[in-house]
């Protein structure tokens, strides 16, 4: 990347009050000021034209150091404001942890309305506002017990829904409890959400490789990954990125089906982990799974299933079973509460992994 023009890339702290983070943001999106690194960064400066460096492992592991435009921010924050009928004066809540893209949407679309975002992250009491951007382990939660929160979502224009897969259960129980529920799918290097409940944002389109890969394209990409050139070469090319997803169009929408390394291999037969997690969501709508796979001698990998919760093994064992075969029956059951997860809310399966895997006589793992 080009930095013949180039500013300073200054380091956000999570101890910044909303203010001062806000204020920055602005002067980072109109060049007016450094730009704005969230996460840890080994670059001093970047090109004029970023106003973002947004570090994510993604689903890889591998941390990858995304740059991201001014005009990409705007695009993407004025595309949501307008799919929601915001307006000036409306306020947007901010829930999630700004180091994520998710967070910092929030502040830059409250900008644009003209305001300042509501910081309830460390709220003793939710104030109001229009909107808000939430992952689906808050709404679950909300659901099952924390009223406090409940009522704030309930009492919100729209609420933003993303970050991690939302399962259809959950979305329709929400909507019985008064909440406008607005799905998202989206990634760090396209701004985070822009497709809305399987529709596009404005200036932003997708489509299905015959693979069954989705990709997207639009105003809103970032400008590439300042530490992985060839790997953001390789997964760009006329204006599309490809992503690790799969998807089909259902009456013009996107339906997000899982990722395409979402399969393990047990036996020599594969198994979908989302098509598992969904069969056990759809026996007890209520309630998180994560499924996973343990090395293992015998098998190759072992499917596991864990939950928050104690776990209907017998009724989830006879769907699975019915839909699938028994090949697909989880071989084992955990209950971990709460269930660990990585960035905004996606399953953190490795975390899982480790703390399930059987050591072998020298302490290592399988």
């Amino acid at each position: 990347m080009d930095i013949s023009a180039h500013r300073p890339l200054l380091q956000v702290s999570p101890e910044w009050p909303l203010s001062q983070l806000s204020g920055a943001l602005q002067a980072s999106l109109y060049e007016a000021g450094p730009a704005l690194a969230f996460g840890l960064s080994d670059r001093s400066k970047v090109a004029a034209h970023i106003a973002l460096v947004i570090t994510t492992s993604g689903s890889t592991g591998s941390p990858k150091q995304v740059a991201i435009s001014g005009s990409a921010l705007l695009a993407s924050a004025r595309s949501a404001n307008e799919y929601l009928g915001a307006k000036p004066g409306d306020r947007w809540s901010l829930l999630l942890p700004i180091e994520h893209i998710a967070a910092v949407n929030v502040l830059v679309r409250a900008l644009e309305l003209g305001g300042t975002a509501i910081d309830n992250r460390e709220a003793d009491s939710f104030k109001p506002a229009e909107f808000v951007s939430i992952v689906p382990t808050q709404l679950h939660r909300a659901l099952n017990g924390d009223h406090p929160l409940l009522q704030h979502l309930q009492g919100a224009k729209a609420v933003l829904v993303g970050g991690a897969a939302t399962n259809s259960e959950l979305i329709t129980t929400a909507a019985l409890n008064g909440i406008n529920v607005v799905t998202t799918y989206g990634m760090t290097e396209m701004c985070g959400g822009c497709i809305y409940n399987g529709e596009p944002l404005e200036n932003t389109e997708f489509r299905i490789l015959a693979s069954g890969t989705i990709q997207l394209k639009g105003s809103s990409m970032a400008e590439g990954y300042l530490n992985a050139s060839e790997l953001w070469n390789s997964l760009t090319s006329d204006g599309w990125f490809t992503t690790s997803d799969l998807g089909e169009i259902v009456d013009g929408k996107l339906v997000v089906l899982g990722r395409n390394d979402d399969q393990i291999i047990s036996g020599g037969i594969k198994i979908s982990i989302s098509a598992i997690e969904k069969v056990a969501r759809s026996c007890s709508p209520n309630q998180e799974f994560v499924a996973f796979a343990l090395p293992d001698l015998e098998w190759g990998q072992r499917l596991a299933l864990a939950s928050d919760r104690e776990i209907s093994i017998a009724e989830i064992n006879s769907a699975i079973r019915s839909k699938f075969g028994g090949y697909a029956v989880p071989k084992e059951f955990h209950v971990v509460d709460p269930l660990p997860v990585k960035g905004i809310g996606k399953p953190d399966r490795a975390r899982l992994i480790e703390l399930f895997s059987v050591p072998d006589s020298d302490g290592s793992h399988e």
